[in-house]
């Protein structure tokens, strides 16, 4: 069948949906509005006045760290940790997210298994786990059971302070995703794959081109926000002694004893890189939001 017939199908289905304007309903009266408005006003006011007069911020300091190599070092390892570990996780909560929404009782077992896990355990509580096994695992074993090892890997060597860090973070990123990701699949109506088994569209084209492109539209928000939560989940990796943002303003302190100063350069960059996280994913819902109307 062609895409115009597919198009025509999934757009009866869409607008068969009832139109609620919700918006409207949580409209607050004006006056609600204005005292809103006075209350935010007084707030900023009062921040700004004390950041401006308050000799303690030691700004002087803040804007000489701001831009010190060692925070930018820092900074960077910090992008890059939740650059890499975000795309595992996503990859990792992809695949158990179909998992979980498998006909097969074992592959439901195993991922409702490791969501209750991931679920259970702390951030930092696996991060530790996860450095420290190679007390319990000093090597990792390659081969056949219960027979002589063929190849042998010290756990350290993979397990390191960057690997620990990355791997933990993106095992529980990996258990969120794939709760995100399975909302955002039976968020869309059956009515559409009902329409494309009915006009002999294959069950993975149907998926790939009808569910797939909607399921995304409806978990960008979701899976947005644990984006931003495992890019300030980073700073739990000090713990292991990994030199990110948060470790390397620590050491400078411990030097100068410019306890907060220094933990205001972190907070400025904590702030302003969520910021650009925020922008990327309004731009994405726009994007992907185009074709269907504002509900």
């Amino acid at each position: 069948m062609s895409n115009t017939s597919v198009k025509k199908s999934v757009a009866s289905d869409t607008a068969a949906l009832p139109d609620y304007n919700v918006a409207a309903a949580i409209k607050p009266t004006n006056w609600v509005n204005v005292g809103a408005w006075v209350v935010l006003v007084l707030i900023a006011l009062s921040i700004a006045i004390n950041v401006v007069t308050n000799e303690r911020w030691k700004w002087n300091i803040v804007f000489t760290y701001l831009f010190d190599p060692l925070v930018l070092q820092g900074l960077g390892r910090t992008i890059l940790l939740t650059i890499v570990a975000g795309v595992v996780g996503l990859v990792g909560g992809l695949v158990i997210g179909l998992m979980n929404m498998s006909q097969s009782n074992s592959l439901r077992v195993l991922a409702l298994s490791y969501i209750g896990f991931i679920r259970a355990i702390p951030a930092l509580v696996l991060i530790l786990v996860l450095y420290f096994i190679s007390a319990l695992f000093p090597t990792i074993d390659f081969g056949i059971p219960f027979l002589p090892p063929i190849v042998q890997i010290p756990t350290n060597s993979i397990l390191s302070q960057f690997g620990a860090a990355m791997l933990g973070l993106a095992m529980i990123v990996a258990g969120h995703t794939a709760e995100i990701i399975r909302g955002g699949i039976m968020s869309v109506s059956k009515g559409q794959t009902e329409a494309a088994r009915a006009l002999s569209i294959p069950r993975s084209q149907a998926f790939a081109r009808i569910v797939l492109p909607q399921a995304v539209r409806v978990t960008i928000p979701p899976f947005a926000t644990e984006l931003i939560t495992l890019f300030k989940n980073t700073s739990l990796v000090s713990v292991i002694g990994y030199a990110e943002l948060l470790t390397v303003v620590q050491n400078i302190y411990g030097r100068t004893y410019e306890t907060l100063p220094l933990l205001t350069v972190a907070c400025i960059w904590y702030l302003l890189l969520t910021i650009l996280a925020m922008i990327g994913q309004s731009r994405l819902e726009k994007r992907f939001g185009r074709g269907f109307q504002s509900r």
